[in-house]
Order: C-alpha cells, then structure tokens, then sequence
C-alpha cells in the first residue's frame, strides 16, 4: 500500500490507522488513549506528537527525511517509524487495520 524510508530496524506491528493532523487531534487522543494507533502526519517536523509517542504503535510520515525531528524521537522512543512514504494506490481510511513493517530494506505499511 505505501513504502518509505525506515527509521531504524523493527520487527513488523498492527495498528489502527489514523490522520493527526495538528495539536487538537493530539489532545482528543490524550483524552481517550493513543494505544494501538499509527499514526500519519504529514510534517515531519511536527513536534505535536511529543505527549503520544510512549503510547503510539508507530508513526508514518508522508514527507522527511530519517533526520527529520519525527524520525529522531520516534528513534529514541524505540517507535517503528517509516518517513517520506508513498501511496500510489491511496491511503488506508480512517480507522482501518494497518501493518508498519521496519524488518526490511525499507518502511512497508500494509492494509
């Protein structure tokens, strides 16, 4: 479904797929939890993320860079992360069940 850059190696997780795209989509999670979500963001700098990171699955970003601000935490959390990643075909809707997978030669994530 989409391929990028992996951040560092990591064995493959499931998640629930979801679109944070700014601090309020951090504070609805905070409210309720952020356990089992990957989350997609769109800006690699995106320091927004921050209070999510210890309970996030994995991160998924649409642009950057591994030296981007997102690929480093998400490197010091031990949080699979995959940056600059494509979907050619479109990405997954909200909610649905995803595989981000780090074990390769790239970032995969699967529907």
């Amino acid at each position: 479904m989409g391929r990028g850059a992996k951040v560092f190696d990591h064995p493959p997780v499931r998640g629930r797929w979801r679109l944070l795209a700014g601090p309020d989509d951090v504070l609805d999670l905070m409210d309720t939890s952020a356990e089992g979500i990957v989350a997609l963001v769109r800006d690699a700098g995106a320091t927004f993320l921050a209070p999510l990171y210890h309970e996030l699955t994995a991160v998924v970003c649409t642009s950057g860079t591994l030296r981007s601000h997102i690929g480093i935490v998400s490197r010091e959390f031990h949080l699979p992360c995959v940056m600059g990643v494509q979907f050619p075909d479109g990405e997954p809707d909200a909610g649905a069940e995803v595989e981000v997978d780090c074990s390769g030669q790239e970032g995969v994530v699967r529907a």
